[in-house]
């Protein structure tokens, strides 16, 4: 068995609304060549994805919606239409062959499932995936179809599953908490910034299930300009608890890299001393409850040149047992892609110290993170105190 696989290829670049849309692919290349330069990826550990078959894509969507994807990225939905399922929008915009492009990233985190779950690998790592908006009928942000919402359904209906959803995007995973709300086999976890000032506007600590699956969805609403101290706090007190109360049979995380200070589109203060931390209570958690069982996703990241090869490097370094790197990157991989920048380069896998001037309210905003993750863990703390 191999320690860790890394699902690839070229057929995930596809997935490209724009030239200047900020969901950009290149990010994956970025990362894997710069794996490569540390001599981090062999080509041994890389696994080509396959594309989902329709079958698989209906576990979570909508067939009408399957078909008007694939009708979309032929040129043949009229825009209104278009609009009625989430597509042909400013943030999800048709592309040609948008259906094999999506279902090509779906079908990679299936291979990464297959991967772990057959026993080929400890972890699996798929960069292409993490599209954590979509719903079953409609693409939102950036999304058209859910790759981890379908991959859920498929560990339920494959491998008898009982899965921990770990999401540390800057931004709710509402997508894949909708799928499974009222599904107690199913714990779905999303640390982002407070829908008070971000898309989607949801993740609220009250959004806790329904039905039988009542206490298994969690959500940290961390305050703007939450720092690094404050992040893993939340996360690794928060993530901890809820695992040791669920007790899956296997960990899922998607980890977009937007809540970096870099970052275009959110308002958090992290930094890479982070996206050192998250991958290794991951994985941590997975070896002491899943038999290593551990399967991760990209997400969102919008710093492409500075910020997501670094973060998302870690967790391949992490999940493949390799030491996480200090001091510079390699000069090959600055001099090939410093002059496509349109931004310096970060020269180090640190971030600069400090990176940004101090927030003045960051006592405050810490105790008011505090208090909020004592309020969503309440239920589980409540429950322990009963037991015992």
């Amino acid at each position: 068995m191999n320690k860790a696989s890394f699902v690839f290829s070229d057929g995930q670049l596809g997935y490209k609304f724009s030239d200047t849309h900020p969901f950009n692919q290149k990010r994956l290349v970025l990362t894997a060549d710069l794996l490569k330069s540390i001599g981090a990826l062999p080509d041994s550990a890389i696994v080509r994805p396959r594309m989902a078959t329709d079958e698989e894509l209906a576990l979570i969507h909508d067939e009408r919606y399957i078909e008007i994807v694939k009708k979309a990225g032929r040129g043949e939905v009229t825009a209104d239409i278009a609009e009625n399922y989430g597509i042909g929008t400013e943030d999800t915009p048709i592309f040609p062959d948008m259906h094999e492009a999506s279902a090509m990233l779906v079908g990679g985190t299936l291979t990464a499932v297959d991967e772990v779950m057959e026993g080929r690998a400890r972890h699996a790592l798929n960069l292409g995936g993490g599209l954590h908006h979509g719903f079953r009928g409609k693409a939102s942000g950036f999304c058209v179809y859910n790759d981890s919402s379908v991959a859920i359904r498929y560990m339920q209906k494959k491998y008898g599953a009982r899965v921990l959803y770990i999401d540390t995007d800057a931004h709710h995973g509402d997508g894949v908490q909708w799928s499974f709300y009222d599904d107690p086999d199913v714990c779905t976890v999303s640390i982002h910034e407070t829908g008070r000032y971000l898309f989607p506007g949801t993740g609220a600590i009250t959004e806790r299930g329904s039905g039988k699956g009542y206490g298994f969805s969690f959500n940290f609403p961390i305050d703007a300009f939450t720092e690094d101290e404050s992040f893993l706090e939340i996360y690794r007190t928060g993530v901890r608890e809820i695992a040791e109360y669920f007790k899956p049979d296997v960990i899922l995380t998607q980890n977009g890299a937007d809540a970096h200070f870099f970052d275009p589109l959110t308002h958090l203060y992290s930094t890479m001393n982070t996206y050192r931390e998250i991958p290794k209570l991951a994985l941590e958690l997975a070896e002491e409850f899943c038999d290593g069982r551990w399967i991760a996703v990209g997400g969102g990241g919008y710093d492409i040149w500075r910020v997501v090869p670094r973060a998302w490097s870690l967790i391949w370094l992490t999940m493949s047992g390799q030491p996480l790197p200090a001091g510079p990157l390699p000069e090959e991989w600055l001099d090939k892609y410093g002059p496509e920048s349109p931004v310096p380069l970060m020269p180090d896998w640190e971030d600069p110290d400090p990176l940004y001037e101090p927030i003045p309210r960051k006592a405050e905003i810490t105790e008011k993170n505090r208090h909020m993750m004592d309020k969503a863990l309440h239920i589980i703390r409540s429950e322990q105190k009963h037991r015992e």
